[in-house]
């Protein structure tokens, strides 16, 4: 099964985590695959892949610029998920905006759930303000999600 990594970012954090998650983690799943969200609609969620959405959080708890089609598209075509398993890893930083840390990522969550989609495990918070390695970080939790994926 190949594993998706859907990648919504603004200053390039989240595509070095799921860089380091695709160098990292190459031994557990055949084949990685990281993608930007640039340009993807609902059509990028099928059932032939395991799919790990990395996206950080920008402005007001919004989701990345390069995100924004993916999501609009997940609330404006809604279409049956319920093949589609996945996990999420949302960036954001809790010092500068406590209020909304970590909301681009949960707002991808609660619309692919709404969709019938199945996430597994619980999601990866990333604080830029308290995690110094980041990569180090997401690594460690996606081995575990993995096993738990591929196990099940």
């Amino acid at each position: 099964m190949q594993l998706k990594i859907l990648v919504g970012t603004e200053t390039g954090t989240a595509m070095l985590v799921a860089q380091a998650i695709a160098l990292d983690c190459g031994d557990l799943v055949p084949g990685i695959d990281v993608v930007p969200m640039d340009g993807l609609d609902i059509g990028v969620f099928t059932q032939d892949a395991l799919f790990l959405v990395c996206t950080s959080t920008t402005g007001a708890g919004d989701v990345p610029g390069n995100a924004q089609a993916l999501y609009a598209s997940l609330l404006g075509e809604p279409r049956y998920l319920g093949g589609v398993r996945y996990g999420l890893i949302a960036l954001g930083d809790a010092a500068a905006h406590a209020a909304t840390f970590a909301e681009g990522g949960l707002k991808f969550d609660a619309a692919l759930q709404d969709l019938g989609a199945r996430r597994i495990g619980e999601v990866l918070t990333l604080d830029a303000s308290s995690d110094e390695e980041p990569e180090a970080t997401a690594i460690a939790w996606c081995r575990g999600w993995l096993a738990q994926a591929l196990a099940g």
